[in-house]
């Protein structure tokens, strides 16, 4: 950290020179400087505002917007659990409650001292090695434990860096379990591209669409035919983005192909920015991926040295094609692409209202492809290997294969490929899962599958997937299961619509009434009603499938909903006298109850 307020002005400086003052790297320099300087001080909002022509109001919005900014001083260790389900089963709350005490500070507040910082985070992507942590927002921490814990507050303590803590605590496994045509044998980089710079940008599109490869994130619109749009919509220049803001809980797919497949994923981009004749690309890296960012890094300068970015691609004249990473900084709606292209351009990710869909205006209005990690790795696949190849795979409606993040009770956790239209019963045969109780597909906001379910198949036509595979054995509470989720989708949500930034809330009011004990019949009467109101008026789908966990949980686990209704009638959610105590204090009427029972 700078030492004197000159120096510190002159490292300001030095940032905004580096991203020459465009207002739309705002995210990237609010992130920049606050790793430089510890959090954002009014005065450093005010003077990158200025910098950049924007007002103060615009700055504070980005900055109060994301999680991982912060416009209050936090400790010089900012250390953030991870709070996904998954991680609480192994007894995340258990450590955290356990170093908060050893370090003398609350969760969510900062030491006395200024020397820590102890919260929770949603999902950090680490699920097949939990409870895990970050520090600082760009160091992560696995496979915690009690003697871990122990060791991190007497490391802490004595100022320690944290550079200089074990290195074995920073060790992130890929754990691979099954591998098929994306996560075998690596091809060689460039050897995709080659072949699709012989066989032209149209029949390389061709290619795709024959292929009939669908999006890998979850909705699953055909990748050929957004491709085809985007080339054919009006504009005078064209962008290609990765979505690598792999917000999902219980999803860590794209943690293990950034880390072992980048390469795959870079070539899609390419192929992608050569049938657009595209001559700028993004990847949008997750805030808690901090820590992959200097490996992408060299990777992608890689690449420029071997004429696989920049001017002239593999000597193709007018072939120019270069990437830019852009790290995201905790905001799980940004996992949706218009939320995205807002975040991208420097904004809050607050989704769009479509259309127009950002294959006609995108990023800074121009026509722009989003995919994620995966479908561009297919999409070098199938640019290499052909069409043919890739529908041999999987099913005639959801060819090729999906990667799934499986995690929770199972002896072995990790990453799992196989061709579309395996059963659920396979996947949970094959991780280890014997006596599954339920298994939560495509994370809180996919379906939750009952044992009378497993032999559906993870398919479009079927059980479709973003690729989460959370598992819950018989010990687990479902109503438990659907209240955290609740509460995600809450903590998460962009409040730029009523419906769910209201509807949310009150989800969780009614959930952790149950959960207290007080519920009635008329509880999940009102569930179900804020079940299809968030479901038909909220302005994206985050709102719209708040209520998926609850709607399967209640339908399928209704017993753990029915030993928490205190009677089938009305109860209230709070106590009407002691809500007036208070009142009845302040104006020193403290006795105005025995005063009415008095009366003749």
């Amino acid at each position: 950290m700078s030492s004197t307020p000159a120096a510190a002005e002159s490292e300001l400086q030095r940032l905004l020179a580096r991203h020459q003052a465009d207002p739309h790297a705002l995210l990237q320099i609010l992130r920049e400087w606050q790793g430089l300087q510890g959090w954002l001080s009014p005065q450093a909002l005010s003077q990158i505002a200025g910098a950049l022509g924007l007002s103060l109001a615009q700055v504070q919005g980005v900055a109060g917007f994301y999680r991982f900014l912060h416009t209050q001083p936090v400790g010089a260790y900012r250390v953030l659990f991870s709070d996904n389900v998954t991680d609480r089963m192994l007894g995340s709350e258990a450590l955290l409650a356990d170093l908060c005490q050893r370090l003398g500070v609350v969760p969510g507040q900062v030491s006395a001292d200024g020397l820590v910082s102890v919260d929770r985070a949603s999902c950090t992507g680490l699920c097949d090695q939990g409870p895990a942590l970050l520090i600082n927002h760009h160091q992560v921490v696995t496979r915690l434990d009690a003697a871990r814990v122990a060791e991190m507050a007497e490391l802490i303590r004595a100022r320690v860096p944290v550079a200089q803590w074990p290195p074995a605590w920073f060790e992130v496994q890929d754990n691979i379990r099954r591998a098929d045509v994306l996560l075998g044998a690596p091809g060689e980089p460039g050897a995709a591209l080659a072949v699709a710079l012989v066989r032209g940008a149209d029949a390389t599109l061709a290619e795709i669409k024959q292929s009939n490869l669908r999006g890998r994130g979850g909705a699953g619109f055909a990748t050929g035919r957004k491709l085809e749009l985007c080339r054919q919509a009006l504009g005078a220049e064209h962008v290609v983005v990765c979505n690598a803001d792999e917000g999902e809980p219980g999803t860590f797919k794209d943690r293990v192909l950034l880390t072992r497949r980048a390469d795959a994923m870079v070539e899609g981009m390419t192929i992608a920015a050569h049938v657009l004749c595209a001559r700028r690309g993004f990847v949008y890296l997750r805030g808690e991926y901090r820590y992959l960012l200097e490996s992408l890094q060299a990777l992608l300068q890689r690449r420029r040295g071997q004429q696989l970015l920049g001017a002239n691609i593999l000597g193709q004249a007018g072939f120019d094609f270069d990437i830019a990473i852009h790290v995201g900084a905790g905001a799980y709606v940004c996992g949706e692409e218009s939320a995205l292209i807002e975040s991208l351009e420097g904004k809050r990710g607050a989704p769009r209202i479509r259309p127009p869909f950002t294959a006609e205006h995108g990023y800074l209005g121009h026509p722009t492809v989003v995919y994620n990690v995966e479908t561009f790795c297919a999409v070098a696949h199938i640019a290499q290997y052909g069409a043919a190849a890739w529908a041999a795979v999987g099913t005639p409606k959801s060819t090729g294969t999906k990667i799934h993040s499986v995690s929770g009770d199972c002896a072995r956790p990790g990453l799992y490929e196989y061709p579309l239209g395996t059963r659920v019963s396979r996947i949970l045969l094959d991780c280890g899962a014997a006596g599954a109780q339920a298994v939560q597909v495509g994370g809180p906001s996919g379906v939750c599958l009952a044992p009378d379910e497993f032999e559906r198949r993870i398919a479009f036509e079927d059980v479709p997937t973003a690729g989460a595979f959370m598992v819950f054995d018989r010990s687990r509470d479902m109503f438990e299961v659907a209240r955290g989720f609740a509460h995600f989708f809450a903590h998460e949500s962009c409040g730029f619509c009523t419906p769910c930034r209201v509807g949310t809330a009150l989800l969780v009011k009614r959930m952790d009434k149950l959960a207290a004990g007080r519920g009635s019949g008329d509880d999940l009467d009102v569930l179900f009603e804020l079940d299809r109101l968030l479901h038909s008026t909220t302005h994206c789908g985050l709102g719209a499938s708040a209520c998926n966990p609850l709607r399967d949980t209640v339908l399928k686990f209704r017993p753990a909903y029915e030993r928490r209704l205190q009677s089938l009638k009305f109860e209230p959610g709070f106590d009407l006298d002691a809500e007036l105590s208070i009142a009845r204090h302040m104006t020193g009427r403290d006795d105005a109850g025995a005063h009415l029972e008095n009366r003749p």
